[in-house]
């Protein structure tokens, strides 16, 4: 069988070397040329590559089952599998960049997988199905045609349905690299710092070879916390938070690039079949961030992106006609892959209405991010919340332990928030911040460690 995947990114380069290791020839397609010999690698049209990023446990497993390689390049280039009491992966601790270098090195030299760098214009249609994808004015013809080419998918036909919410967060971001010699700052989580206020979160995640992010995340209603776009206003902000000033002191680490917002960020799921169940593409399968996007901060779209890689290589691999092939993956996606975006879609929700001053409503069954909470007073519910937190189990094997959950909550229980500044004290030291410097003061330029 001859593929062509467009879209070279974790889910696309995963699908590639699966199918050419099947014995299969695949071509990659992506505008980007690949990681440079040295320097930094400026990924062409993907915003969250220099974003923090937190690789879940799962991920540690698909590729230790499939790709043992691309783990073994990773743990070579730093990056560092944290694990729990037993054993299994909790998360996996890297760099975007790191990740996606990794799996475009394994990739490239891959027998049976040709990486061919142009900019997909569009598909070729003949008779109502796709039989080829143009390359920079040029057909390119196989056997199947696969579209992993991300949140903003061109290859979304506009009859494909689409289910879309925004989830409510805009969040700014600091890559730094610990000087040598030096630990990071506190942690609490196998991500590093995770510091979750009423109406705000600030986390420092680990990274690989001594790197790591700090991440401001709000709901963006407060025009003040824009200010932390800039270098001056970010450090301030950083170093008022107990436990995240560690991190960033001058003594400690070196901040490594621009301070990196973010915003308008969607949950997104795009069905691939009509009502009757029939492709809304014949010929073209979706696969990745182009069927299912979801809140980042959650640190779930790599996982849900190589869980179904890992599903449409068996079913390609199985040599079906690709018409039935996306049938039965859009229906096994909306089985395993549809609940996580409707948890999202739950539970951002809920945030928003919390962070604009709401109170957790009992009256309604409880968010996932509730119910996982309740945890710290209900340990007997942590035989369904882990498996869930794990993405062991799906978000519906938390139903029987929700009505324990929101009792308490009914009862008058509330998460204790972590010691630092509440989400107006933040704003206030922004604002104090920005009128010390003034708009003069310098833009944010990345230090040298």
């Amino acid at each position: 069988m001859d593929a062509v995947i467009v879209g070279a990114g974790p889910t696309g380069l995963y699908t590639a070397v699966a199918l050419a290791r099947r014995g299969h020839r695949v071509t990659v397609v992506d505008r980007d040329p690949g990681p440079p010999a040295t320097g930094r690698w400026h990924r062409r049209g993907v915003m969250q590559f220099h974003h923090a990023h937190a690789f879940r446990g799962p991920v540690a497993e698909i590729l230790r089952d499939e790709m043992p390689d691309v783990l073994d390049r990773l743990l070579a280039a730093g990056a560092v599998v944290e694990n729990d009491p037993v054993g299994r992966p909790i998360a996996l601790l890297c760099r975007r960049s790191t990740f996606d270098a990794a799996l475009y090195a394994i990739a490239a030299v891959e027998p049976g997988v040709s990486m061919r760098v142009g900019h997909a214009d569009g598909v070729r249609v003949e008779r109502g199905r796709v039989t080829g994808v143009i390359v920079d004015g040029a057909a390119l013809d196989a056997d199947v045609f696969v579209d992993a080419t991300g949140r903003n998918s061109r290859f979304t036909p506009r009859t494909r349905t689409a289910v879309d919410g925004e989830c409510g967060i805009v969040y700014v971001t600091r890559q730094y690299r610990l000087r040598d010699g030096l630990p990071p700052g506190p942690v609490n989580a196998p991500i590093g710092l995770s510091l979750g206020y009423d109406r705000h979160f600030a986390i420092a995640f680990l990274h690989d070879d001594r790197t790591f992010s700090v991440t401001f995340a709000h709901d963006g209603a407060d025009s003040r916390l824009r200010a932390l776009r800039r270098a001056d206003v970010f450090a301030a902000a950083a170093a008022a938070v107990p436990g995240l000033g560690e991190w960033t002191e001058p003594c400690r680490s070196a901040p490594t690039s621009d301070v990196l917002p973010a915003g308008r960020i969607h949950n997104r799921y795009r069905a691939q079949t009509d009502h009757a169940g029939r492709p809304w593409t014949p010929g073209l399968v979706s696969v990745g961030d182009a069927v299912c996007t979801t809140t980042p901060l959650a640190g779930r779209g790599v996982t849900l992106g190589l869980q179904q890689a890992r599903r449409l290589v068996d079913l390609l691999d199985a040599g079906h006609d690709i018409g039935d092939i996306t049938a039965e993956f859009d229906a096994w996606c909306s089985d395993a892959i549809r609940p996580w975006f409707d948890d999202h879609c739950h539970s951002d929700a809920d945030r928003q209405r919390r962070w604009a001053g709401g109170d957790v409503d009992v009256t309604r069954a409880l968010p996932s991010d509730l119910i996982v909470a309740a945890a710290a007073v209900a340990p007997e519910i942590t035989a369904s919340t882990d498996p869930y937190a794990r993405m062991d189990a799906l978000p519906a094997s938390l139903e029987s332990v929700e009505p324990i959950a929101r009792a308490h909550f009914a009862r008058g229980w509330r998460p204790a928030p972590p010691e630092g500044p509440s989400r107006d004290r933040l704003a206030e030291i922004c604002a104090r911040a920005d009128r010390v410097t003034g708009t003069t003061a310098p833009t944010s330029r990345p230090a040298v460690a």
